[in-house]
């Protein structure tokens, strides 16, 4: 086995030892909540991990339009500006596989999925979730899931991949670490009443590990077994629209027993979003070492976002000589234009859609920010709101929390400042659960 050097092996063996500590996995292509991130990170000298997803980069660009290796140099470049030392970042990728391609036939999508990993690991990734669960044109019917034996063998063929482009590639950077198991709530968040939400069982876990270990061996990956540190299974965690499903403790024993025969494997809790923060904690607690949050984050975002513009109306609304963002009307305006984004998750009446698109749990929304008109209109309003000084009684009223930090000299009134602010209290929440200073 290798020496215990990579930090999240060395994470994984301070938890396996018995000290309840735990990681973020920050989830976003926003270059707010990436900031956030890394400014968190300075605050409490910290090791910071940003991963991006199969869907939002790949080796085509994804739908953000980047790739893994400019996603690498947009962190990199922000970490530099704020003086932050970029050994202390961690490059994750969230579900990469054939995700993006599951239309295809499975050699096809399959390719692609190779091509992608080796995009990745290329581009200096150093955390990878292998993810071959979803169904290709010709594996069956579409209601029945992929065959477990399936999805370890095509997970291993993956890893081969990984290992192999890592080998050629003559970086610095410690060898890749996994993450495997694929039983996640759906992307966007779930769309099924809280009795009907499965919990992942013992036996499942046990399957999936044995399984990809028997396909690892087979393909030779005996090394790169030893650097799989994470196994993702569902424990009832969730959010829908409107409504958070809280982690329940108690449905989770069997999860939290099992795990604990595996000496180097711990779990990773998707849609850990908005959970409170005694639970994220006690998720750490029980063996759930990585949490990954990303809409939470944009959700805080857009919350900022949405106060100062308010605040931009009571303030200049009255001011012939300033143009407005008008950002609420920018914002409707694309996303009525642009509906792809939210209209298979926001099926209601149109007065309902209207409220979720601005204020759901899923917040679809964030996939709007990168809109040239919207970003032209968010630009507005920093500018606006840069110029002319926010009134500390507005901030009382729409930003409390801000408010104090203003009056206590932590944080002044320049809005992106305020944005930013309203990111990082979501993270001190996760510095809280994962016990943050312990590493």
């Amino acid at each position: 086995m290798i020496a215990v050097e990579n930090k999240i092996l060395q994470l994984v063996s301070k938890h396996k030892s018995g000290r309840a500590v735990g990681l973020t996995s920050v989830c976003s292509a926003s270059l707010y909540v990436i900031n956030a991130a890394i400014l968190n990170a300075i605050k409490y000298n910290q090791t910071v991990l940003i991963e991006s997803t199969s869907n939002q980069v790949d080796q085509f660009g994804g739908y953000t339009g980047i790739t893994p290796l400019q996603f690498r140099k947009i962190v990199f470049d922000l970490a530099v500006s704020l003086n932050f030392p970029i050994e202390n970042i961690i490059l994750g990728g969230d579900h990469l596989g054939p995700n993006r391609w599951q239309n295809e036939d499975s050699n096809s999508a399959i390719q692609k999925a190779k091509d992608q990993i080796a995009a990745y690991i290329s581009a200096g990734y150093t955390k990878i979730h292998l993810d071959a669960s979803m169904k290709c044109a010709d594996d069956g019917d579409d209601k029945l899931t992929l065959d477990s034996s399936i999805v370890a063998e095509r997970s291993a063929i993956l890893c081969k991949v990984a290992e192999e482009t890592f080998s050629k590639s003559g970086n610095d950077n410690e060898p890749p670490v996994y993450v495997i198991g694929t039983d996640v709530p759906p992307p966007g968040g779930a769309k099924e009443d809280h009795d009907s939400i499965r919990i992942t069982s013992a036996k499942e876990v046990e399957q999936t590990i044995e399984l990809t270990k028997k396909a690892f061996e087979k393909y030779n990956l005996q090394d790169a077994w030893n650097r799989v540190v994470a196994v993702v299974v569902q424990p009832g965690v969730e959010f829908g629209d409107s409504i958070v499903f809280d982690y329940e403790r108690d449905k989770s024993k069997e999860l939290v027993n099992v795990i604990e025969n595996y000496p180097n494997i711990v779990y990773e809790a998707h849609s850990s979003d908005y959970q409170k923060k005694e639970l994220l904690k006690q998720m750490v607690e029980d063996h759930f070492a990585f949490l990954k949050v990303g809409p939470w984050l944009t959700f805080a975002f857009r919350e900022a976002v949405f106060a100062l513009a308010l605040i931009e109306k009571e303030l200049l609304s009255h001011k012939k000589e300033i143009y407005l963002s008008n950002l609420f009307e920018v914002l409707e305006e694309r996303m009525i234009a642009s509906p792809k984004y939210w209209e298979k998750y926001y099926n209601f009446f149109e007065e309902e859609n209207k409220l979720r698109r601005k204020y759901s749990y899923s917040d679809r929304i964030r996939y709007y920010w990168t809109d040239d008109k919207v970003n032209e209109s968010l630009q507005r309003l920093i500018h606006n709101l840069t110029e002319n000084k926010i009134p500390h009684t507005l901030l009382s009223q729409y930003l409390p929390e801000e408010y104090f930090a203003v009056r206590e000299g932590i944080l002044s009134e320049n809005p992106e400042e305020i944005i930013l602010h309203k990111i990082t209290k979501v993270l001190d929440i996760y510095n809280f659960a994962t016990n943050g200073g312990d590493r």
